[in-house]
């Protein structure tokens, strides 16, 4: 479907706060046009008066609701963050590529998620629980700084009760009464269980993080196609008229924000993108 160059309107159906600074807000259509992303694309999306910042879908809903969760940056998403139920807001898009999860061959599929990465991540998962094709173990391993800036912890406990998917979720610091993992999320990665060379990773986080699990990975022998991580964070308009997203010759709000780690190779050494 062809990205509205236009802002639709949507309207907040439902603000849940995440953590201090984050909350995740429900949209509903108000136009008959709806946008159709797929996991792992963003919207611009446009707090009227305020401005328009990028932002990855963090739900795709079958009645054409989407969820973005948002977290307090600056003068725009603070006003997105803050949004009420019944506010009307702009949505422009879908734009980018996306995590293409169904086209896995049939791999081992190894989501890595750092603090609010799991919002690009979770579509994805959900699109691979509802799926019908074929995989083999599906890992979910989310890290977070504290136990208070975990996201979506009722989605984290039904898929922690599932068959079908093997749940690790760690923090950098623990308060009293944690009782789980405590630790890098790459301490998790060097735990899990799966088969490197038929493995499909999907990577979202911190820069820091991305690069140390993406090198983990590899170490592992996965194979640097099979890597794929979300650049989101660098992204400002969605044309590449700004350029700062640029990463060599490639503008992430066209070419990204999820790319396969053999594109990006000089991403370890890249302190900044």
């Amino acid at each position: 479907m062809a990205a509205a160059t236009t802002p639709l309107r949507y309207v907040v159906t439902e603000r849940r706060v995440e953590t201090a600074d984050t909350a995740s807000l429900t949209l509903g259509p108000l136009d008959t046009k709806v946008a159709r992303p797929r996991a792992g694309q963003f919207m611009m999306l446009t707090a009227f008066g305020v401005g328009e910042v990028p932002i990855s879908v963090s739900r795709i809903g079958t009645d054409g609701s989407l969820v973005h969760t948002i977290r307090a940056v600056d003068p725009v998403s603070r006003a997105l963050y803050l949004a009420e139920p019944e506010t009307v807001i702009g949505l422009r898009g879908p734009f980018g590529t996306d995590w293409n999860v169904g086209n896995t061959g049939g791999h081992d599929l190894v989501f890595v998620a750092g603090g609010i990465g799991l919002a690009s991540l979770r579509p994805a998962i959900d699109a691979v629980i509802n799926r019908t094709w074929r995989v083999g173990r599906i890992v979910v391993l989310v890290g977070a700084r504290t136990p208070d800036d975990l996201l979506f912890r009722s989605d984290l406990a039904a898929w922690e009760r599932r068959s079908d998917i093997a749940l690790a979720v760690t923090v950098d610091q623990a308060h009293q009464g944690w009782r789980g993992n405590v630790g890098l999320v790459t301490t998790l990665l060097r735990r899990a269980n799966f088969t490197a060379r038929r493995t499909t990773a999907f990577v979202c986080g911190p820069e820091i993080m991305m690069r140390v699990v993406a090198t983990q990975l590899l170490e592992c022998g996965v194979p640097p196609a099979d890597i794929r991580v979300s650049l989101e964070s660098n992204m400002h308009c969605d044309n590449g008229l700004c350029g700062h997203c640029q990463l060599g010759s490639v503008l992430l709000c066209r070419d990204g924000p999820v790319i396969s780690y053999d594109q990006v190779t000089a991403l370890p050494a890249t302190k900044e993108l």
